[in-house]
């Protein structure tokens, strides 16, 4: 029996799939552009209208039968998709002028100082160094090492507070191929002795505001023979065998180092440590490549001038200060004002004394300057915009408004990953963005997981499976080698490294990085996050966010530190709720806290129990701490913390005693 293909059987045809198989809106973009131009061809070849009668036709039968959906969203979200593709071709065609002369950073920093030897570079309490004076002082730290007998691929610690010497010791470094491991200042005993010996440290660099802390560590170090000891700043010798490194580098020639010739874009510049919330520090290879690409994601996405003045408080021994604030000096002259510890009460007194127009924040340092007293001071600023990440959704608005901020770059990406985003257009809560007309153009996805065990979720074929909107899911970057943007350097340890990898994700063959973090996608392509795959716990059936309940805790109880996390209950299936909230003063209301939580939360995600401490640990960059007090749970013959637990038939917390404890572990108290 002959088939005739004509134009009206193959748009019958068309449209009989779709509605088949679910609204157009729902299908790829790709399909979605091949099923208009397959009608609008068979039309035209058809003969029945002309080319542009046919694409009105395709279209109105288009926008018939569901993809009226997609032209709204094309409607809204075309014109960021433009900006945010226009600005990420600057960023990789800065990255591509780099790889072509294949430049390290000291030589991008190097023809910087070419260009405007006099102009401000860093600044720090009263005192300003030019462009040229970190380059004559980086030039001495190389010399000085050379001498010392330092060569390329030596890994040496750096341990000091911020400050301008600080930046001119790695950058010098650098110029030589040493590798600086920079150690979180507030390190001590063994946090600092593993820092120090998960990278292989042929010398300590260390602030001479921190020898109580090298001599404690010291002992711990005594089996890593040949280790050497450099001070930086008066100390007394006699009292720890280090050399003064002051005179040494003063002595040292300010020319460039006949050994920064031999550097290469993709060799390794420092390690950065991650903040150790969830166990010791693991050390992520920075290299020369990706300091730029992401230097320049935070120039070109957030499109900084060559005038700005940044102002960050946060340590330059972590990637917020240290790479993405430091970059814009580095990479593209802005001046940067640094302050060696975060002050509240100071911040903005700060940025009124720099004449900052950009400023930075992470993790909990907005609330920290919301919950201090209004000045007119926080209004006389030249700020015009902050970027970072971990401005919270439930005080965006009111930081936004209190503190007239014009611009607000709320990004995500983590030290070591290829899965970052940011938020060009002032969102109000998102972290960033990813296409929905053309996704493929950015590699990053969302992927399900099952919430218990964080483990990826897979289909028949054995491949990942993609989020759909308002399904929350661990966010993942597609790895590509070949592309500085797209690959994945790692650890140190390569144990750590392969966990971070996922294979065979959406095809075959493929790999991609773990993010370890779970995001929501809207109808528009917005990223919002959600909590870590590790911190989202289900109870009674039924997600619950670890930061969104510590956000409404905090509002309700006006900005106070708390942190929440999963228990495990004998014979109660999931984790229940738990909340720790500093309280040194005794003054919470568990009552008034239980009512209004009751308000925004649904019951599933109210704590079942809450414990008040003093105090909080939490990390140099401002994350709370939480591991150690999900290990103790709610048991009170090991936490010494008052303790209270959700009493159903009284609707109200009640003090947690061992009688209790017993009681719910054996069931007869249910929770």
């Amino acid at each position: 029996m002959e088939i005739r293909f004509t134009p009206q059987r193959i748009v019958k045809r068309l449209a009989h799939e779709i509605y088949e198989n679910g609204a157009l809106y729902k299908t790829d973009n790709m399909i979605r552009a091949i099923v208009f131009w397959g009608i609008t061809t068979a039309l035209w070849i058809g003969n029945y209208f002309s080319f542009l009668a046919s694409i009105f036709t395709a279209f109105s039968i288009y926008v018939c039968i569901g993809g009226w959906r997609f032209v709204i969203l094309l409607y809204k979200t075309l014109g960021r998709d433009l900006r945010g593709l226009y600005r990420l071709t600057k960023m990789r065609l800065f990255i591509r002028k780099c790889r072509k002369h294949n430049r390290t950073v000291g030589q991008v920093f190097q023809n910087l100082v070419r260009k405007h030897p006099d102009k401000m570079c860093l600044r720090n309490e009263d005192r300003k160094w030019t462009f040229q004076e970190v380059e004559n002082y980086s030039n001495q730290v190389a010399n000085c090492f050379a001498e010392l007998g330092f060569r390329r691929g030596d890994d040496v610690a750096l341990f000091m507070d911020s400050k301008p010497e600080y930046v001119g010791i790695w950058l010098g470094l650098s110029k030589i191929g040493v590798v600086p491991a920079l150690i979180n200042s507030n390190l001590r005993l063994d946090p600092l002795s593993h820092s120090i010996t998960v990278v292989n440290c042929k010398a300590v660099i260390f602030g001479s505001e921190l020898l109580d802390a090298i001599k404690a560590v010291a002992p711990l170090l005594k089996d890593k023979s040949g280790l050497q000891y450099f001070c930086l700043g008066k100390f007394d010798s006699t009292a720890f065998p280090a050399r003064s490194l002051d005179g040494m580098i003063q002595q040292s020639s300010t020319s460039i180092p006949l050994a920064n010739n031999g550097g290469n874009m993709d060799d390794r510049l420092f390690y950065v440590y991650t903040s150790g919330t969830t166990g010791m520090p693991k050390a992520a290879i920075i290299r020369h490549s990706r300091f730029m690409w992401l230097g320049a994601g935070i120039h070109h996405m957030n499109k900084l001038q060559f005038d700005d003045v940044l102002y960050t408080a946060l340590p330059l021994y972590h990637t917020a200060g240290g790479i993405l604030s430091l970059s814009q000096t580095i990479l593209f002259g802005c001046s940067l004002a640094i302050r060696s510890k975060f002050s509240a009460s100071k911040f903005w007194d700060d940025c009124i004394k720099y004449e900052a127009t950009v400023a930075q924040y992470i993790g909990e340092l907005c609330r920290y300057l919301l919950a201090q007293p209004e000045k007119p001071q926080e209004k006389q600023h030249k700020v015009r915009l902050m970027f970072g990440n971990g401005l919270r959704p439930q005080i965006w608005k009111q930081f936004v408004e209190r503190f007239n901020i014009a611009n607000i770059g709320e990004l995500y990406g983590s030290t070591e990953g290829n899965a970052n985003v940011i938020n060009i257009d002032n969102k109000e809560g998102a972290v960033g963005f990813m296409s929905r007309i053309i996704p493929t153009i950015y590699p990053v996805s969302l992927i399900k997981v099952e919430p218990s065990t964080g483990e990826p979720i897979r289909d028949e074929k054995g491949l990942c499976i993609r989020c759909e909107p308002g399904q929350p899911g661990e966010f993942v970057g597609k790895i590509i080698v070949s592309d500085p943007i797209r690959q994945f350097d790692g650890y140190v340890n390569q144990s750590a490294t392969k966990k971070k990898i996922i294979r065979d994700c959406f095809q075959k063959g493929d790999t991609a990085f773990l993010s370890g973090d779970m995001l929501m996608m809207d109808e528009d392509g917005y990223l919002f996050f959600v909590d870590r795959t590790g911190d989202t716990f289900r109870w009674r059936g039924e997600n619950v966010s670890t930061m969104e309940v510590e956000g409404v805790i905090s509002n309700i109880l006006g900005l106070t530190d708390s942190v929440v996390y999963g228990v495990m209950v004998p014979g109660c299936e999931g984790r229940a709720g738990m909340a720790a909230i500093c309280d040194p003063e005794n003054v919470v209301d568990l009552k008034y806290l239980l009512d209004e939580m009751t308000k925004v939360l649904p019951s599933y995600a109210i704590p079942q129990f809450i414990r008040i401490r003093d105090k909080l640990e939490s990390t140099g960059t401002f994350k709370l701490k939480k591991v150690d007090l999900q290990k103790e749970s709610f048991d009170p013959s090991v936490v010494a913390d008052p303790l209270y637990y959700l009493d159903k038939k009284l609707g109200a917390y009640v003090p947690l005693n061992v009688e209790s404890y017993s009681k719910i572990c054996k069931g007869q108290i249910r929770l």
